[in-house]
């Protein structure tokens, strides 16, 4: 069985996800319905200390409930007992699943519960989910003959609502090697600040970008960049403003002007642009950008149908996993 916990505080994918011995939901909290300690067993089970559910367990044992017998008796306990900031749909128990949205006050989290037999019939709302390691394989492929479309995911908050990420952003006709010629053509105001700082910064690095055999712009963690998209993406993780707690005053004015002084301001306080995290390749560009001591990365996918194509069960559950916070609801 798998578990999962989205959570900011876990690492450059901002989820934790753990194997479990138990066959199913059911089986595991009855294994561990009568333990001791509950706040002190279960961030070594689950290898992170989960919000809100160590009191289902506290609640057992203060009320000497009854070891549920059914997945229907589990769903009546939990919805009692266990504690999660939201309304009851907050709680969605099934015979192979459990998925929680809840909140700590600081930011929006969620985890889940769900068996092998989810995962295989499921794999293209779970793939990203249960995916454990930074980065995204990116294995080249054939390419298709097919005009490509190119998708961008920012999974990135500016408050509490970090299951509440931007909708991804669509450019059909457009491969990620033609991405960058396109951000060229100027932002669209609807775009997220992400894109909208992306594209300006795209811009600014084509001009300055040294011909082939010239020299470099950025080192780059994997080597010289010499490439707008790949020198964009180093800038943006230089960018003060991707602030966690308010809008990014420098999109309020004229962006452009902005560049400049904005990449020699230095980084806010508690970010760390040397732990961020690029890769580009032919067809993904991915970054897990740091953005706070505290609340670690926020993830940025630019990705075209060849990758997709290559990759179809990760691709559909990443986007997936940027619409819903249960990526299983309505099967």
């Amino acid at each position: 069985m798998y578990f999962v916990y989205r959570s900011h505080y876990d690492g450059p994918l901002s989820k934790l996800v753990r194997r479990l011995p138990d066959a199913g939901v059911l089986d595991w909290f009855r294994r561990n319905w009568t333990r001791d300690d509950p706040r002190g067993w279960l961030p070594e089970e689950l290898g992170a200390d989960v919000y809100g559910l160590a009191t289902i367990f506290e609640a057992a044992r203060k009320h000497a409930l009854p070891r549920p017998e059914s997945t229907d008796q589990l769903r009546t306990m939990l919805h009692e007992h266990l504690y999660v900031e939201g309304d009851a749909d907050f709680i969605r128990l099934d015979e192979h699943s459990l998925r929680v949205r809840t909140d700590d006050d600081e930011v929006e989290l969620a985890y889940y519960f769900f068996d092998e037999e989810t995962l295989a019939r499921h794999p293209s709302r779970l793939a990203y989910l249960v995916h454990e390691a930074w980065p995204l394989p990116d294995e080249p492929g054939a390419e298709p003959a097919v005009p490509l479309t190119t998708y961008a995911v920012f999974l990135t908050f500016y408050d509490g609502s970090s299951l509440e990420v931007a909708v991804p952003v669509t450019f059909p006709g457009v491969g990620l090697a033609g991405l960058a010629a396109e951000l060229e053509r100027g932002a669209d105001e609807r775009w997220p600040p992400e894109l909208r700082v992306l594209a300006a910064l795209v811009t600014q690095a084509a001009k300055e970008l040294p011909a082939p055999g010239q020299g470099e712009l950025f080192p780059g963690p994997a080597g010289p960049v010499t490439d707008p998209l790949g020198a964009a993406l180093e800038r943006a993780n230089r960018w003060p403003g991707f602030s966690l707690s308010a809008r990014d005053p420098l999109l309020d004015g004229d962006l452009t002007n902005a560049l400049g002084n904005a990449l020699r301001a230095p980084a806010p306080e508690n970010r760390d642009p040397g732990a961020s995290l690029i890769r580009v390749g032919p067809h993904l560009a991915q970054m897990a950008m740091h953005c706070s001591t505290e609340f670690g990365f926020q993830q940025w996918f630019l990705f075209d149908t060849a990758w997709s194509t290559a990759y179809p069960q990760l691709s559909a559950s990443l986007l997936r996993y940027a619409a819903d916070w249960d990526p299983l609801d309505g099967v």
